[in-house]
């Protein structure tokens, strides 16, 4: 059986919302009849989106925005209320890889610019987020961390400590806010068929025989997949989860 969710009357805001998961996830929030912001810092590729959706008959709009810079963030959200009425989930999606390296070799550049996006940007759109939700006395947040948030991977220093960081940022914030209604929670994809991990395949940071030794169901996971879990934690059927940190990861960090 499939399931289907009705988010009709709902808004959703997703970062990184061009490609990918970001991608993946703002058409399904449409096709289950929520009005939807996208948002990304490649504004071509995101208006193509958005063209996309409404052509399906979706509810959607565009917001350039560069997550590390707080104030385009704040605009966003703002952006958001005012185009769509309310803001009822965000699905903090938007992040970046930098290249493996030694831990004793990584550049502070690469740090701080890895940091910048994954971890301060998913602050400051949950910051903002919850000021609008905080309000309205409800809302539903969803922070991409990764299995790299769960585990260590070698020279991956600076990027597991981004990931690691959005789940204390989830656990802490949902803690705070249950009571006044809003939940948050995290999902931790593991590889997952994206334009990243693609990158990362053509580069040789990444190996398909790499993928199927550590992901006991033997592939790359779907966009999809990731959409279907965040939809999930973004619907009534998972009102008990508050502070998780899902993994949808075919079964890495079950080992």
């Amino acid at each position: 059986m499939s399931v289907t969710y009705d988010f009709s009357g709902k808004v959703a805001l997703v970062t990184g919302a061009a490609s990918g998961m970001g991608y993946a996830t703002a058409k399904a929030f449409a096709e289950a009849g929520a009005a939807v912001m996208l948002s990304d810092i490649n504004e071509t590729a995101l208006n193509a989106v958005v063209e996309e959706i409404k052509a399906a008959d979706g509810k959607a709009a565009g917001f350039a925005c560069d997550v590390a810079d707080e104030a385009q963030v704040a605009a966003l959200v703002k952006q958001t209320v005012e185009t769509f009425g309310s803001l009822d989930i965000a699905f903090n999606n938007a992040g970046i890889q930098v290249p493996a390296c030694d831990a004793a070799e990584e550049t502070a550049e690469d740090f701080d610019k890895v940091n910048a996006i994954n971890l301060r940007g998913v602050w400051a759109c949950q910051k903002h987020e919850l000021q609008q939700m905080r309000e309205q006395g409800a809302g539903v947040i969803v922070n991409c961390s990764s299995t790299g948030g769960l585990v260590g991977l070698a020279r991956l220093a600076a990027y597991h400590a981004s990931k690691h960081g959005v789940i204390g940022l989830t656990k802490s914030a949902a803690l705070e806010y249950a009571p006044r209604g809003i939940r948050i929670n995290a999902v931790c994809p593991g590889a997952i068929d994206t334009p990243m991990v693609s990158d990362m395949l053509k580069k040789g940071a990444l190996t398909e025989e790499m993928i199927a030794a550590a992901q006991p169901i033997g592939r790359l996971g779907k966009a999809e997949e990731v959409a279907k879990a965040v939809l999930w934690l973004s619907s009534p059927d998972s009102s008990f989860l508050v502070g998780h940190a899902m993994a949808v990861d075919g079964g890495f960090t079950a080992h």
